[in-house]
């Protein structure tokens, strides 16, 4: 569950920003499970609406920084698993099956994080999650080529088990996630 605080009364001249992405990310959290207009984000925050338009432009700009900050608790998250599991092998499948678990337990913050920012062949700087699949996949091979393969199979994996849990196409189950991200076969 993300920890995110925020209740009309609960910004009083800190980091504005900050409050309205926590608000923001509680909205999508919530029952209808979308991100609010800069309207809405602005009574949620208890601040006028030029106060948002300050921090976001236009919807667009919320929801790519929703993404962003959605990127960041994935890649925290991969990052306490792999360690937890002693990395190598057994940090990389763990990093998999934290990602679809993530997916189905935000559901609205993970598919807005996949249709907003950029491809991943961008110039920009990647995420944290990707810098960590990344890392992982270099530690498993010493080809550079190879590396990068297997990290963009191992994300088409788990990114594609997540999306047909979260639509319904197979069981939403935390022992067929295991199974599905079971490297002992990848790498005896």
């Amino acid at each position: 569950m993300l920890t995110v605080s925020t209740s009309p009364a609960s910004y009083h001249h800190g980091n504005l920003r900050d409050a309205l992405l926590a608000a923001g990310l509680e909205a999508l959290e919530g029952a209808e499970g979308k991100a609010p207009s800069l309207r809405e984000l602005a009574r949620q925050v208890g601040v006028s609406a030029t106060a948002v338009y300050r921090h976001f432009p236009d919807k667009q700009a919320l929801d790519k920084a929703l993404a962003q900050e959605g990127l960041a608790l994935l890649g925290s998250e991969q990052a306490k698993a792999a360690k937890k599991a002693g990395g190598g092998a057994a940090g990389f499948a763990e990093t998999g099956r934290t990602y679809v678990r993530f997916a189905l337990a935000h559901p609205a913050l993970f598919r807005l994080m996949f249709t907003q920012g950029h491809p991943v062949d961008d110039r920009d700087a990647p995420d944290q999650a990707r810098e960590l699949l990344t890392a992982h996949t270099q530690a498993l091979t010493s080809d550079p080529e190879r590396a990068e393969t297997l990290a963009l199979q191992a994300w088409s994996i788990a990114h594609g088990i997540a999306m047909l849990m979260l639509d319904g196409r197979i069981s939403a189950d935390d022992a067929l996630i295991d199974r599905l991200l079971d490297t002992d076969n990848v790498f005896p």
